[in-house]
């Protein structure tokens, strides 16, 4: 049951990456840039869409949920990883578009804060840090 679940995920995550690759190339050919513009970008809202609407279907079984959830928390490193080969200095020296994509993406990223911390219930506030401390320390 644990290779099936784990084979299942890794299918739905490399369809949608195989997508998102070229999808992010034909952008790159379509601005004149010999690379890669947002492939693993496009794969992971690819993999969010597809997966909420096969759910919303009751097409997908839990192994495979399970699969894709194991494959969701590899995500951030994997993204660390990618973007610790890039080569930012040459990025930089290019020209003004790199800051600028990076400025638009941090202040995109600022703008959904507020509409991101507005979905699902309001959690419970955090203990003073020193009843915590005191806590820990019993």
């Amino acid at each position: 049951m644990e290779k099936t679940m784990i084979i299942y995920g890794v299918a739905a995550l490399a369809v949608c990456l195989l997508a998102g690759t070229l999808a992010g190339e034909l952008i790159g050919a379509a601005v004149g840039v010999d690379a890669n513009v947002g492939g693993v970008g496009f794969a992971m809202i690819m993999l969010v869409l597809v997966t909420g609407w096969l759910r919303a279907k009751g097409r997908f079984p839990q192994a495979t949920e399970q699969g894709v959830l194991f494959w969701s928390a590899m995500y951030i490193p994997i993204v660390i990883a990618m973007a610790s080969t890039q080569n930012v200095v040459k990025a930089v020296s290019g020209g003004p578009m790199a800051i600028l994509a990076g400025l638009a993406a941090i202040a995109a990223g600022l703008a959904l804060v507020p509409v991101l911390a507005r979905i699902g219930e309001p959690g419970e506030p955090l203990p003073p840090q020193a009843a915590s401390e005191e806590r820990q320390e019993a």
